[in-house]
């Protein structure tokens, strides 16, 4: 089985060729593989498919088996695959995911790609299409209690669903034990990806992510995303 590990900032995945040869129960293997110590290692796999409506398809599939519709970092890797795979000699590619299609934008040094741009599209407000459980046309500063502890959040989709907090202190969150409570909260019926950011200045945010399906992760492009316009709103 040949594979390629890249990541973009950290967010890593074990990309997969699928353009000519399917690869069989990915769910599974996204399990096995992710884990670290006895398998690669990884915050999930990326299989790169052949695509109807773009120019390829990327199906990610996160640590726990199970599908992410969108990897702002992980499509950025897939463009780098493919071009410096020589699979395609295109600069502006789409790619078709579960979020709809994505433009990226290639960078190209002495015939090797060193930075990927990505159309992220625009964010999602309303909650039943993000999806969360409650009414109106936005989730924005809402109280949410987990561990007795009152959260204001605020909910966006960037084609998969995110929770954000904004916070005075995100370097000492035990994340490891709250970021599955976030995740699992009845609010969210597809569960949630949840960012804890705290301001630095009008111009940078820090955050830490609890990726939906991977656990705390280096890095996320939707996350960072979706941490932008919640600090917008």
């Amino acid at each position: 089985m040949k594979f390629t590990k890249m990541h973009g900032l950290g967010n890593d995945y074990i990309y997969f060729n699928c353009l000519e040869t399917p690869l069989n129960h990915p769910e599974e293997l996204a399990v096995r593989l992710s884990r670290p110590h006895v398998g690669v290692g990884a915050d999930g796999i990326i299989l790169i498919r052949p695509s109807e409506t773009g120019d390829f398809r990327m199906d990610m599939y996160n640590a726990d088996g199970s599908r992410g519709e969108m990897c702002g970092n992980g499509i950025r890797c897939v463009g780098k695959y493919v071009y410096d795979k020589g699979l395609t000699k295109k600069v502006q590619l789409t790619i078709e995911t579960l979020a709809g299609l994505k433009t990226l934008f290639l960078s190209v040094e002495q015939g090797r790609v060193d930075q990927v741009t990505v159309d992220m599209g625009e964010p999602v407000l309303e909650p039943e299409k993000i999806p969360v459980a409650a009414a109106g046309t936005r989730f924005l500063s809402q109280p949410v209690t987990v561990e007795d502890t009152i959260y204001l959040v605020t909910c966006v989709s960037m084609g998969n669903p995110h929770a954000v907090t904004f916070l005075s202190d995100i370097a000492g969150l035990p994340l490891e034990r709250i970021g599955p409570k976030f995740e699992r909260h009845p609010l969210f019926p597809c569960r949630t990806n949840t960012e804890f950011v705290h301001i630095e200045d009008r111009e940078t945010l820090s955050m830490r992510v609890w990726e939906r399906g991977s656990g705390e992760t280096r890095a996320c492009g939707t996350g960072a995303c979706a941490a932008v316009v919640a600090g917008v709103l």
